[in-house]
């Protein structure tokens, strides 16, 4: 046993309301991103945590998963779509590791997800775009110019 004093009063109070958010549009910072596999061990989806910073819910987190890999094809075009979408509205072309999206801030549309087979009803993260206001950063796709065009030769035709 270790001598241990702690006083519960001076802490600040945080919110402690696990209801899900009302289904609108967020300001959010992305404060976590993982691979992970699949329940089945057969595909990998990225999980992202948002934490979200307005107009209301500060503070509060929601999770959305992107499958990457999975045997449904139809799973993993609707996964990697959305993750290219998230890529697109905080300007990244290309990842190369997950922590590039930490620290990017994304509007996002939430939905409720309602209460079923056991689950409590939760929030699903159903759409992202560059902040309000602020056009998304520029994409860049690639690091080297392009080519000039080459100039039509003096005899072809106009």
């Amino acid at each position: 046993m270790a001598l241990f004093e702690f006083d519960a009063s001076s802490a600040p109070q945080t919110n402690t309301d696990f209801e899900p958010l009302p289904a609108g549009t967020y300001t959010a910072t992305v404060t976590g991103c993982e691979v992970k596999q699949t329940k089945a061990g057969d595909g990998q989806y990225l999980r992202v945590e948002y934490t979200i910073s307005g107009p209301s819910g500060a503070g509060r987190k929601v999770w959305s998963n992107y499958n990457v890999r999975n045997p449904n094809p139809k799973a993993e075009e609707i996964g990697r779509s959305a993750l290219a979408e998230l890529c697109r509205a905080v300007g990244k072309a290309r990842l190369g590791d997950t922590d590039e999206l930490v620290g990017c801030a994304v509007s996002i549309k939430v939905k409720v997800r309602e209460a079923a087979n056991g689950y409590e009803a939760s929030n699903e993260v159903k759409g992202h775009r560059a902040i309000d206001g602020a056009a998304p950063p520029p994409v860049a796709t690639s690091s080297t110019p392009a080519a000039p065009k080459k100039a039509a030769p003096p005899w072809a035709k106009k």
